[in-house]
């Protein structure tokens, strides 16, 4: 498991939740930009969220376009065990059986895409803005039968870091894989989450909240 921070908590207590949520931060950012730039705006009541912390703030040291190679790999893969202690921890904290919802930004996207390629589907949804697969086509990466795993997936044609092809081809793996598939790219917006991609994930959020599906 990489020697990655414990995860902070923000929202209810688990035992108090209607639905869980773990989000991930981008490269340089922390929990605490997440929960300002994203969570605060949330209007859904009831979530228990866990917020994975990086050392150094990044989860591997690469571009998610860029060649998989020994070390990457290696970064990958510490990151994800990390990350699947940080929602099994969650669960267990929480007592009961209850949705859970995976996502996050920029690099976490990109981590909680690969997340659900090794670790499969599971009882609730995923959210990715601005996100892609890690490595390229070339690479040899895992895959899982995603089996109508609601997945929102967003981007822009003048992001920096992921670009329009990236995404494409993230649409395309998760389409091939059986993802029940929402994706937004927005026209000239900059590297950050906007209103509409956060109303996304609200409704989503209250969506599992009330047992009802986090896509229409």
């Amino acid at each position: 498991m990489a020697n990655h921070p414990e995860a902070r908590a923000h929202g209810v207590h688990p035992r108090e939740a209607d639905v869980l949520c773990v989000f991930v931060h981008g490269r340089t950012q922390s929990p605490e930009d997440m929960i300002e730039n994203v969570l605060r705006h949330l209007q859904c009541k009831g979530v228990a969220f866990a917020l994975p912390r990086a050392t150094g703030n990044s989860w591997y040291a690469a571009r998610a376009i860029d060649p998989l190679n020994d070390q990457i790999r290696g970064e990958l893969a510490a990151s994800l065990d990390y990350l699947h202690g940080v929602v099994t921890a969650l669960r267990r904290d929480a007592g009961r059986k209850l949705p859970l919802l995976v996502g996050g930004f920029s690099q976490g996207a990109c981590l909680s895409l690969e997340y659900a390629m090794r670790f499969g589907r599971w009882d609730g949804a995923m959210v990715n803005f601005t996100g892609c697969r890690v490595g390229t086509p070339d690479d040899e990466r895992p895959s899982s039968d995603l089996d109508g795993l609601p997945v929102y997936l967003s981007g822009s044609d003048a992001d920096p870091w992921i670009p329009t092809h990236a995404h494409a081809q993230a649409v395309e793996a998760l389409a091939r894989l059986r993802a029940r598939l929402r994706s937004d790219v927005f026209p000239g917006r900059s590297h950050s989450v906007s209103e509409a991609e956060i109303a996304v994930m609200d409704g989503m959020l209250s969506a599992l909240a009330q047992g009802r599906s986090p896509l229409p």
